[in-house]
């Protein structure tokens, strides 16, 4: 951990108070840094969008990735004051990010009654053992659709 790390996790935690303080969502901040510059920031919007995904992360990144034109954010970090939420974590791992910094966890997300770690054990769980009852149809006829994809032209990687 660096002066420069300490100083960006203040400013997510900052971030998380202003939207906090505004009504926006819960008290969550992140920021994204690239080659010592931030390039994403954004705090928990779920209240303002009436969006269950505007989470600070999923703001930063959409935030990020607008800004450098690229879907991709190899090379730069995450700075979150709380451990990310499962769908967080996944969208962390999905845009490529190469390093995650947080000061809270989830178990401490949960103290103030946020599901994180509820959904973190749930996700581990067979479909038949999850809480939200789960049925899987169709599949040939999507596999059909799926199997497409990798003959189109112009398709990127992702």
């Amino acid at each position: 951990m660096t002066g420069r790390d300490q100083e960006y996790m203040r400013q997510a935690i900052r971030l998380a108070e202003q939207g906090m303080n505004a009504g926006a969502g819960g008290p969550f901040g992140a920021l994204i840094v690239l080659d010592g510059k931030v390039i994403g920031s954004g705090w928990n919007r779920v209240l303002a969008t009436n969006d269950p995904t505007a989470h600070a992360e999923i703001v930063a990144i959409r935030d990020a990735c607008r800004r450098i034109g690229r879907y991709w954010l190899e090379g730069s970090a995450i700075y979150v004051n709380c451990e990310p939420c499962p769908m967080c974590l996944a969208a962390i791992h999905w845009a490529r990010i190469g390093r995650l910094c947080f000061a809270a966890t989830r178990k401490d997300a949960a103290a103030i009654n946020f599901a994180d770690d509820d959904i973190y054990r749930e996700v581990c769980l067979p479909p038949e053992e999850r809480a939200m009852p789960t049925l899987q149809m169709l599949r040939d006829e999507a596999l059909e659709v799926m199997h497409r994809w990798p003959s189109l032209n112009g398709q990127r990687p992702y």
